[in-house]
C-alpha cells in the first residue's frame, strides 16, 4: 500500500508518532511518506495516489489543526482510507468522523494499523507491537526545538519514549480516559535502539516523552544506565510528578550522574483546594519541598501550571506568581505556563465531580471542550490580558524576568493594587530549556496554530 502518515504537531519535537508507525509499516513492504506540518506543509499534488492516510493526534493543539487539514485531505483524495490515531482521536470521534475519517484508533494503535494494512494482528488482548521507529523522511533533527544553556550554547535534542499511559488519574489529564491508570514499559533494547539512531545524527541531548519517568522506576534506571555507559556525554531531561520526586528521592542523585539537566514537573497549582480538585496527589508545601530536593541533587526544576480553572481567584493568581518569585523559579517556568486555562475534554474526569458540569456550557467543536467562565468576570478578563501580553512579549523576545513582570504588574492592577518591586536577584538560576515550551491541557494560541500549514 501506498500510505501517508502526518503529524499537526508534537511540541516542537521529530515526530515519534509517525516514526514508529512507520517503523511497523515499511518492512511489510509498504511504502510510507512522512510529513511534518510542523516543519511543511501538506503536499499540493498527489493526495489521490494514496491508499491510506492516518493523522497523528496526540495533543489538543494538533487536534485542532487536524480540524481544518481533515476537509482538506478527504476532498483530494477521496479514495483513500483516512484514519486518526491517538490520545485525542477517540474523544474526539464524532467530530472526526463528521470530517470523513473512516478509522479512529488511540495511542495503541499498532496492531490496528497492521490489520487496516492487511496484516492480521488486531483485537483485545494482543500486546502492542513496539519496534525500533523508522525516522527516515522526517526533517532532520537540527529543524527541530533544541537546547538552550545557560551560558548561551545550545545542544541539538533528540526525542524518545521509554513508556506510554501512567498510573494514576489526575482529572484533567488528558491520558487518564484512555489509561485509566495503565502504563506499558517499551523494551530496553527498543529504546536504546532509537537513542543510538538520533545520537548518530548528532543528538547531544534526549528528552523523554514519558507520561511519568517514574511510573516504572526500575525499567527507567535500566534505560539510563544502559545510556549513560554507551553515550557518557549525553545528557536528559524527563517529566516526573512532584509525588515521585518526594517518594523517589533517593534516586535524584543517580539521575544527575546518569546525565538529568532538569526535570519537567506538573505542579499545576499551589492552592491545594484546586489541587485537590485535580486530583494531583500532592500539597502546594509538597512543590517546594520537590524544588528543593531537586536542587540539592543539582538538577534543575522546571513546573508546569494550570493557573486558570473554575476556582482561580485575583488574589489566588497573585498568591501563584508570589510563589513562583518567592521559590526563586521565574527563569525555570515558561511565561506560557503562567496564563494557561483550564481544558475541559470529552470523557475528562473532572466531570465526575459533584456539581462541577453545572458550572460547564455544552461542549463545542470550536475548542475541542466544555467551554467554562469563572464566578468571578474578572478573572476571566485577567486571563485573556494575560495571554496577549505573553504572546506580545514572546513576539518581541523579551527574557522570562521581563515577561514575568508585565504579568506581575497586570495581576495587580487587576486586584486594585500596586505592584511591590521584584527584586533584580529574584528570578533565580537560569537553567537549561528546549526552544519550544512544554505545554499540555491548553488552548493553542493563535500564533501556534498559524505556524502550522495545510497546504492549499
Amino acid at each position: 500500500m501506498k500510505i501517508l502518515l502526518i503529524s499537526p504537531y508534537e511540541l516542537g519535537r521529530q515526530p515519534f508518532s509517525l516514526a514508529h508507525a512507520a517503523g511497523l509499516l515499511r518492512p511489510r513492504g509498504h511504502e510510507v511518506v512522512l510529513v511534518d506540518l510542523a516543519q511543511g506543509s501538506l503536499p499540493r499534488e498527489g493526495l489521490e495516489t494514496f491508499d491510506l492516510i492516518g493523522v497523528a493526534l496526540g495533543m489538543h493543539t494538533a487536534t485542532r489543526i487536524a480540524v481544518s487539514l481533515l476537509p482538506v485531505v478527504r476532498e483530494k483524495a477521496p479514495r483513500a482510507k483516512l484514519i486518526c490515531y491517538g490520545v485525542y482521536a477517540p474523544p474526539n470521534r464524532g467530530l472526526l468522523e463528521g470530517l470523513g475519517v473512516d478509522v479512529v484508533l488511540g495511542p495503541e494503535f499498532e496492531n490496528d494499523l497492521i490489520a487496516l494494512t492487511g496484516g492480521a494482528e488486531s483485537g483485545p488482548g494482543l500486546k502492542v507491537s513496539f519496534v525500533v521507529p523508522d525516522r527516515k523522511g522526517l526533517p532532520g533533527l537540527a529543524r527541530y526545538a533544541h537546547l538552550q544553556l545557560p551560558g548561551g550554547g545550545r545542544k541539538t535534542v533528540g526525542f524518545i519514549e521509554a513508556s506510554r499511559g501512567c498510573k494514576y488519574l489526575c482529572r484533567h489529564c488528558p491520558l487518564v480516559p484512555v489509561y485509566e491508570g495503565r502504563f506499558r514499559a517499551i523494551p530496553r533494547e527498543l529504546v536504546i535502539a532509537d537513542a543510538e539512531q538520533q545520537i548518530a545524527e548528532g543528538a547531544m541531548h534526549l528528552s523523554f516523552g514519558d507520561p511519568d519517568f517514574l511510573n516504572g522506576p526500575t525499567h527507567a534506571l535500566r534505560v539510563l544506565e544502559a545510556f549513560h555507559e554507551r553515550w557518557p556525554h549525553v545528557t536528559f531531561d524527563a517529566t516526573i510528578k512532584i509525588s515521585h520526586i518526594l517518594t523517589h528521592r533517593d534516586l535524584l542523585p543517580r539521575l544527575r550522574e546518569y546525565g538529568c539537566l532538569f526535570i519537567t514537573t506538573a505542579a499545576e497549582s499551589f492552592d491545594d483546594v484546586i489541587l485537590g480538585f485535580l486530583d494531583k496527589g500532592h500539597t502546594g508545601l509538597d512543590i517546594d519541598q520537590a524544588v528543593a530536593l531537586a536542587r540539592q541533587a543539582g538538577i534543575a526544576i522546571a513546573p508546569t501550571f494550570v493557573p486558570f480553572t473554575p476556582w482561580t481567584t485575583l488574589e489566588g493568581y497573585i498568591d501563584l506568581l508570589t510563589r513562583v518569585r518567592d521559590l526563586g523559579l521565574i527563569n525555570s517556568v515558561s511565561p506560557i505556563q503562567l496564563v494557561i486555562r483550564l481544558l475541559v475534554p470529552q470523557g475528562s474526569y473532572l466531570l465526575r465531580i459533584p456539581g462541577f458540569q453545572d458550572r460547564l456550557q455544552p461542549f463545542t467543536d470550536a475548542i475541542l471542550g466544555y467551554p467554562w467562565a469563572n464566578p468571578d468576570p474578572q478573572v476571566d478578563v485577567l486571563q485573556a490580558r494575560l495571554q496577549s501580553w505573553v504572546e506580545r512579549a514572546e513576539g518581541e523576545g523579551l527574557d522570562r524576568l521581563s515577561a514575568f513582570a508585565g504579568l506581575w504588574r497586570l495581576a495587580h492592577e487587576a486586584a486594585g493594587r500596586k505592584a511591590p518591586l521584584l527584586a533584580a536577584d529574584c528570578a533565580g538560576p537560569h537553567i537549561p530549556r528546549l526552544s519550544e515550551p512544554w505545554y499540555c491541557c491548553a488552548e493553542p494560541t493563535t500564533s501556534q496554530l498559524a505556524r502550522c500549514a495545510v497546504g492549499a
